[in-house]
């Protein structure tokens, strides 16, 4: 699970998050938005430890993402919305490198990668160098590098971003089956239509403070519902 307390993040004078409370329960897909310049980045960033909090506290399955940065990173995968392989290393060598960070076994992961090779359609690229790699090609790298470990929560920013349509679907669907096995996601995401699709619970954040939250019921369908929501209270 992921707790979030009186988070505040400043920039000089700026106040980029401004005293975020936040728990997402285990095994819950929840959808964080909000406009351009809200703070999602800034609170995922100091959620996963790149930023250190003006004040407040992140936690992920009870460790102190600050206090306990190695117990913390070794449960979660963090998948940013610019993900950075290393140029002059082909795929599989980056997610050998990424699971030798971890401490996975030869043979567990190299069994993983077999599997996500063969579930994210990466086989004809996997091989080739990262610098030649397309946005999309990135992006599914990325998110099975944050998978080789095999965390329990997984923070994924703008996860669609430059994928064609069959990648963003096997992505998708890839991630409703994890979400349905029991892994807590925790999403951000410009694209409502696809929060509707996939999340169970959502909150909007603007100028750094959350200022709605919603559970969204699966059975119900929204068509677009969202959107009108999301407009109005951002505007």
């Amino acid at each position: 699970m992921i707790e979030i307390r009186n988070l505040v993040k400043k920039f000089g004078p700026s106040i980029a998050v401004n005293d975020l409370t936040l728990t997402v329960a285990r095994g819950q897909f929840f959808g964080f938005l909000g406009p351009n310049g809200a703070g999602k980045t800034t609170t995922i960033k100091t959620l996963t430890g790149l930023y250190r909090p003006t004040s407040g506290s992140c936690a992920v399955n009870g460790f102190d993402v600050h206090a306990e940065p190695v117990s913390a990173k070794r449960s979660f995968g963090y998948v940013p919305d610019q993900p950075f392989l290393y140029d002059k290393l082909t795929g599989r060598e980056y997610l050998h490198f990424i699971g030798g960070l971890f401490r996975v076994r030869g043979d567990e992961l190299q069994a993983r990668i077999e599997q996500y090779t063969e579930r994210f359609e990466m086989s004809e690229f996997l091989d080739r160098l990262a610098e030649e790699y397309s946005q999309g090609m990135r992006q599914r790298i990325a998110l099975v590098g944050a998978l080789v470990h095999d965390p329990t929560v997984l923070i994924i920013d703008e996860p669609l971003l430059g994928l064609d349509p069959r990648s963003s679907w096997l992505v998708k669907e890839f991630l409703k089956e994890k979400a349905a096995a029991g892994l807590t996601i925790f999403m951000s995401t410009h694209l409502l239509r696809v929060v509707e699709e996939l999340c169970n619970r959502i909150a909007i954040v603007k100028k750094g403070q959350i200022v709605y939250e919603e559970v969204l019921d699966a059975s119900e369908k929204h068509h677009g519902t969202l959107e009108k929501t999301f407009l109005e209270i951002t505007r």
